[in-house]
């Protein structure tokens, strides 16, 4: 797998569509803590596309976002 600006897109389009879908940030498939490169790109930035997604999603409606604790 090359490293490159499709890769990365491609891995944000993931993870916005991961929260689309309903699954948790933890439902990553990559694995942040290999020692392969790249599974650290992979988490690195389906994490990203999943957060922007979630963060477009409360933008939106703030009422729907989930307190901590409560």
């Amino acid at each position: 797998m090359e490293l490159n600006r499709q890769r990365y897109l491609a891995l944000l389009n993931e993870g916005k569509a991961a929260y689309a879908a309903g699954d948790p940030s933890d439902a990553c498939p990559y694995d942040q803590y290999s020692a392969d490169q790249e599974q650290q790109f992979g988490a690195r930035y389906w994490t990203r596309g999943w957060t922007e997604a979630r963060t477009a999603a409360e933008s939106e409606n703030p009422e729907a976002e989930v307190s901590a604790g409560q």
